[in-house]
C-alpha cells in the first residue's frame, strides 16, 4: 500500500506527518510525507520556529512526485491540520489527479477544527473550506464529536443523534466516516469510544478513558483506521486494530509521564495490535 500524506512535521514531538508516518510504516505501508509546515514543535506549546510552507511549494512537491510516474500506484490520500485555504485547494487537486491515475485511490481527511473543550482553534476560514469544498470529495473522514458537529450543523450527544450526525456527513460525500472521542451522555463513567460507519453498518468500540491531552493521537488514529480500512474492507476490524494500538500508545504515554507521545517505544502495539477490545455492531 502507498499513501501520499499532505500534513505538517515537526522536529520535536508527534503531530501531523511527525505522528502518522511511523506507525503508517511500521505496519508495512509505504508513505510519501508531504510537508505542510516543518515547525521545532506543534503549536500547543505557545512559541514554535520554522516556516510555513506556501501553497505553492507544497503543489510543487506533489508535482514532483507525479513527475517520477507514482501516482498511479497511489492507493490513498490522507490529509490532517490545514493552516489556509489554499492547501485545502493544493489537497483537492491532488485528490483529482491521483485519482484520474488510479480510479481506485481513495481519499482520507481527518477535518481539524478544534474540540469540545477548546472549542475551533483554527483560522475563521477553515471550517468553512472543510464543510463546503474538502469534506464532499473525501471518500473517509475521521472527525471527533465536536468536529462532526460543525459540519452537519447538529450536536451529536446520544448514540442515536450521533448516529444522526453521522448519516448527514455521508450524504455530503463521503461513504465511511470515524467518530473519534465520542462521549454520549449514558456510557460508563471514566470510558470513551470512537464510531465507525460505513455502507455495510455500524460499530462502537469503548476503552478506559486516559486523562491526558495527547497532542498528536488523532493523527495516529486516522492514519491507522484508514490504512486498516484499506487493507481489510472491515470497518469493524479496523477500528478494533486501531483503538487497540491507540490506547496502548496513549496509555504509555500516561505513564511515561511525558508530554509527548511515545510514539517510537510503542511500536509494537502497531505491528501486532493485542486486539483487547472488541467492537459492537449498533446498526
Amino acid at each position: 500500500m502507498k499513501i501520499l500524506s499532505i500534513q505538517s512535521a515537526v522536529a520535536y514531538g508527534h503531530v501531523g506527518n511527525s505522528a502518522a508516518v511511523f506507525p503508517l510504516q511500521r505496519i508495512g505501508v509505504e508513505v510519501l510525507p508531504v510537508y505542510t509546515v516543518n515547525f521545532s514543535n506543534h503549536t500547543g506549546y505557545g512559541a514554535w520556529r520554522g516556516p510555513l510552507i506556501s501553497p505553492d511549494d507544497v503543489r510543487d512537491v506533489i508535482t514532483g512526485i507525479e513527475d517520477r510516474g507514482v501516482f498511479p500506484q497511489i492507493d490513498v490520500v490522507l490529509s490532517g491540520y490545514q493552516g489556509g485555504t489554499g492547501i485545502g485547494d493544493v489537497i483537492v487537486d491532488a485528490v483529482k489527479r491521483v485519482k484520474a491515475a488510479n480510479p481506485s485511490a481513495i481519499y482520507a481527511c481527518d477535518p481539524v477544527m478544534g474540540n469540545a473543550k477548546s472549542g475551533c482553534f483554527v483560522a475563521p476560514e477553515i471550517p468553512d473550506l472543510l464543510r463546503d469544498r474538502v469534506v464532499p470529495v473525501a471518500d473517509i473522514i475521521t472527525p471527533n464529536q465536536f468536529e462532526l458537529g460543525y459540519l452537519t450543523g447538529t450536536e451529536p450527544a446520544s448514540l442515536e443523534s450521533t448516529l444522526e450526525s453521522v448519516d448527514l456527513a455521508r450524504a455530503m460525500g463521503p461513504s465511511t466516516v470515524l467518530v473519534t472521542s465520542v462521549e454520549r451522555p449514558d456510557r460508563e463513567s471514566e470510558t470513551i469510544e470512537m464510531l465507525a460507519v460505513d455502507d455495510e453498518g455500524a460499530w462502537i468500540v469503548q476503552t478506559p478513558l486516559i486523562p491526558i491531552k495527547a497532542n498528536g493521537s488523532g493523527d495516529v488514529t486516522a492514519a491507522l483506521f484508514t490504512a486498516h480500512y484499506r487493507a481489510t474492507g472491515s470497518a469493524q476490524q479496523a477500528l478494533e486494530r486501531t483503538a487497540s494500538s491507540v490506547y496502548d500508545l496513549i496509555d504509555a504515554t500516561y505513564r511515561s509521564g511525558e508530554r509527548e507521545l511515545q510514539l517510537v517505544e510503542t511500536q509494537e502495539a502497531y505491528a501486532h495490535p493485542r486486539l483487547q477490545f472488541s467492537a459492537r455492531q449498533v446498526r
